[in-house]
C-alpha cells in the first residue's frame, strides 16, 4: 500500500515517529512514537493546513511517498465505534488512548484511523514499536509547495 506525508526537509527521511512522540497528537498522547500517513497527497495537505496558524505558508516540507507491505498486519477503527466527541479540538484523550494501545501491544502494523478533517478518508499510523516496521519503506521523497490560498486570512 502507498501512502503519504508532508515532512520538513530535515525530517523527510525520519520513520522513527519521534515528533509525534515529543509533540502527541489525536491518536497518540505525548511520549508514545507513531508514524502518522494518509491515503492521499490531498489529506496530507488538510492534515497540515488545520495546524497552521492563517496566514502563514508552511515552508521547507517535502512530500514523502511510503510503502506500506501489503501483507501487513492492520486493525481498522472504524467512525461510527467512536464516541461523538472524537473529532473535538484539542484531541480527545479516547482516541489518544485507543492509539496508545495499539503501540504498546505491538499486535498490528498499521492502524486504519478515520481523519478528523476531511470526512470519509482515512490516515494509516504505523507502529515503530511492532516487529515489522523494517519493512516500511520510503519509495522517495520531493519538495512540495502548498498553494497560498489555503492560508490566506
Amino acid at each position: 500500500m502507498i501512502v503519504y506525508r508532508l515532512s520538513r526537509k530535515l525530517y523527510c527521511n525520519d520513520l522513527s515517529g519521534k515528533g509525534a512522540e515529543l509533540a502527541g497528537g489525536r491518536w497518540n498522547s505525548k511520549g508514545t512514537a507513531v508514524l502518522y500517513t494518509s491515503e492521499s497527497i490531498a489529506l496530507c495537505t488538510v492534515e497540515i493546513a488545520v495546524h497552521m496558524p492563517l496566514g502563514i505558508v508552511p515552508k521547507d516540507y517535502h512530500l514523502v511517498t511510503i510503502e506500506l507491505p501489503d501483507d501487513a498486519s492492520m486493525d481498522v477503527i472504524e467512525e461510527k465505534n467512536l464516541p461523538t466527541a472524537w473529532k473535538s479540538f484539542p484531541h480527545a484523550n479516547v482516541t489518544q488512548k485507543i492509539g496508545d494501545t495499539y503501540v504498546l501491544d505491538e499486535k498490528h502494523l498499521i492502524l486504519n484511523v478515520p481523519s478528523a478533517t476531511v470526512q470519509g478518508t482515512f490516515n494509516y499510523l504505523a507502529n515503530p514499536r511492532h516487529p515489522d516496521f523494517h519493512k516500511v519503506r520510503i519509495l522517495k521523497t520531493e519538495p512540495f509547495a502548498f498553494d497560498k490560498r489555503l492560508f490566506i486570512k
